[in-house]
């Protein structure tokens, strides 16, 4: 009977596979570690199957991508790239890159990590195998951000506790740090000028006590032990808020991503009120349209737009890859991108206020009142906070703000390393280090050690060297190559259909225009524009230049990222399977998503043990109907389905199609169970 055959060949394949998913489920303890591949404990398995592990709810991720975005990005990137590169004139390259690059490219971003449930590394290597490197390339442009984002932290924890001191020392030059150069601003009545050479106490104390800056690059100097110590405790914090991955991190952010955003309303509504502010804003606000040229604008406008938004870094990946699938992902993108460029002009309007009230003190322009260097913060913000009544109270809370700022920066960096090398190699983190602490440690102590030569006394020529190739040369490049993986080669049909399947509304076309050409033309155009118009970072506006060799250093940096995508390129070409030389690049060109091995999908009730267990029993119990006479009791056991019961009783069990149930009813507590 060929139907009847059929039938019983259905039921030992499903009588198979059920068996096996039970031995698997049993054995398998609930509560294991989220990471694990229930299907296969390959590596390859591990890294392509979604992540089981989410969000509490909602806001802790909007919190962790508000709090990275909206971090020193904002506070201390923003004002010192808009001042670098000529005021208002910056403000109009950074809108257009904004809505044309950087906003696609955090819808994008945020829906690749959410639909494969993987980091940087896992979800390009799914989507375009090909083009994985840009995955790790963004993974080792946040480990070397790591290594000085922290360095800014321990600033912050010194200024921190030096607030507290009875007289702060940056208001006057009465220390003994201070040279004849140190000249207290007075007010414009008094008809007195800054001298040419002059500093102001800020910048002294910031230069002369904190750095204890040398000459030059050329000049290491010691060891600033203050700041080591300071260093240490910023990487404790980091460590013991991010060592039990997002359940530790994201309930300290319920703070550090909320605080800032009142103490910086605040103090901007304080800085407008100072004498010549509003000089500061016309800087700010009025562009020099003649700039627009100048191509350091574009690059520093669009280094700016992905630093503060977080993209190409790998953070919005990881972070939205611990989203429930069905997750609002315009929404979020939305909210993020407003809060962000909204946060930055208010910090800007801050800062730039700031700055036009030290320019009328010193009787010289906006332009003129300060050094360009990474450390212009620390000499603004103090000069402001001396002014406000209750100076003291001010500077500690501000202080604190920029604490929590770079700790919510810092977070996303260490998560990004720190799950792409669990993604990357689960197997081995489980065999060499065990626990997910374990990890956090050694990515912790390895980040410090290398950030060591940025607390030197000439650390902070080493710090602009490490911001400038590490965070903006390459990081066009890196975008460019994401948009290229994603937008071409995977193609905007298929993740439409993904972002569709996930939500319930294919992306708009303006995004899809952005993604297939205009953000490719503009971010390669620029990228382009740099290596034309390349010139070597300076300090102190030029007036310390670094040596050949420095440069040789600062190109190394971006090699290390930049040299990850022809290199895992190749590797996979080699390893591909493929007789001819397109049959290869055809192979590594094709999608590797993960697809369940019971239904198909990629993301399914299978991924989750628990719920598999229900449904296993719930097939089971469908699938083998007992025949148990009255007299007989005996157990139901779908795994010794032939045993004899002890009392002589036999239960048989036949397969049952769905047919054949619907059409004879129950006839026992059995049957019914």
């Amino acid at each position: 009977m060929p139907h009847r055959n059929d039938l019983d060949a259905q039921s030992s394949k499903h009588s198979e596979q059920s068996f096996f998913r039970y031995n698997r489920v049993a054995k398998v303890p609930l509560g294991i570690d989220d990471d694990d591949s229930f299907m296969d404990m390959s590596d390859e398995a591990a890294n392509l199957k979604p992540r089981q592990q989410h969000w509490a709810n909602k806001m802790q991720f909007v919190l962790a991508c508000i709090g990275y975005s909206v971090g020193l990005g904002n506070v201390w990137r923003f004002p010192y790239m808009c001042y670098k590169s000529g005021g208002g004139v910056f403000l109009v390259p950074y809108c257009i890159i904004l809505f044309i690059c950087s906003i696609p490219l955090l819808f994008m971003e945020l829906s690749v990590g959410q639909y494969t449930g993987r980091g940087p590394i896992g979800a390009l290597g799914q989507l375009c195998p090909l083009f994985k490197g840009a995955g790790l390339a963004s993974v080792v442009v946040s480990f070397l951000m790591s290594t000085y984002y922290s360095v800014i932290i321990g600033y912050s924890i010194y200024y921190f506790f030096t607030s507290f001191k009875t007289e702060m020392p940056w208001v006057d030059c009465n220390n003994r740090w201070n040279t004849p150069d140190c000249w207290v601003p007075q007010r414009k009545e008094l008809n007195t000028t800054a001298p040419d050479t002059s500093r102001t106490p800020s910048e002294e104390f910031f230069e002369n006590k904190v750095l204890q800056i040398s000459a030059g690059l050329e000049y290491p100097g010691m060891m600033r032990w203050e700041l080591f110590a300071c260093l240490v405790c910023a990487w404790l914090m980091v460590y013991f808020a991010t060592w039990k991955s997002i359940k530790s991190s994201a309930k300290v952010r319920y703070f550090t991503a909320t605080f800032p955003f009142v103490l910086i309303i605040i103090l901007m509504f304080r800085a407008i009120t100072l004498d010549g502010a509003a000089e500061g804003l016309r800087f700010f606000f009025r562009p020099n349209w003649s700039e627009l040229k100048n191509a350091n604008v574009w690059i520093n406008a669009a280094s700016q737009n992905f630093n503060s938004l977080g993209i190409t870094f790998g953070s919005m990946i990881s972070f939205a890859s611990y989203n429930k699938y069905n997750n609002n992902i315009l929404r979020d993108t939305i909210s993020v991108s407003l809060v962000n460029m909204g946060t930055s002009l208010l910090v800007g309007i801050f800062a730039f206020s700031t700055l036009g009230n030290l320019a009328l003190e010193q009787n010289t322009n906006v332009r003129d009142v300060i050094g360009d260097g990474p450390g212009m913060i620390f000499v603004v913000y103090p000069q402001a906070m001396a002014k406000m009544p209750y100076a003291q109270l001010w500077a500690v809370m501000f202080f604190f703000m920029l604490l929590c700022l770079g700790l919510n920066s810092q977070f996303a960096i260490v998560e990004v390393v720190v799950t792409s090398i669990q993604d990357g190699f689960p197997r081995w983190i489980k065999r060499h280090l065990g626990y997910h602490e374990i990890v956090v440690l050694f990515v912790c102590v390895i980040a410090c050690l290398f950030g060591l030569p940025n607390i030197i006394q000439g650390g902070i020529y080493y710090f602009q060297l490490m911001d400038h190739y590490a965070a903006s040369v390459t990081i066009m490049f890196l975008a460019f190559c994401q948009m290229i993986a994603i937008a071409w080669f995977y193609g905007t049909g298929r993740l439409s259909k993904n972002v569709k399947q996930m939500t319930g509304k294919a992306p708009s076309f303006y995004l899809k225009s952005c993604w297939l050409v205009l953000g490719p033309c503009l971010l390669f155009a620029i990228w382009i524009l740099s290596l034309i118009n390349y010139k070597e970072p300076t300090y102190h506006n030029g007036r310390y230049t670094y040596p050949d060799w420095a440069y040789g250093i600062g190109w190394m940096f971006a090699s290390l990222s930049l040299v990850c995508i022809p290199g895992y390129a190749i590797i996979n070409f080699m390893r591909s399977s493929g007789d001819s030389f397109w049959e290869r690049i055809k192979i590594t060109l094709r999608p590797n998503i993960y697809e369940c091995k019971i239904c198909g999908e990629h993301h399914c009730e299978h991924d989750y043990p628990e719920q598999e267990q229900y449904m296993l029993a719930q097939e089971l119990g469908n699938v083998y109907k007992p025949t148990i006479k009255p007299s007989q009791k005996t157990a139901y056991n779908a795994m010794h389905a032939s045993n004899t019961e002890p009392h002589g009783g036999h239960t048989e069990y036949t397969y049952q199609s769905n047919e054949e149930q619907a059409t004879q009813p129950a006839t026992d507590e059995h049957s019914v169970k």
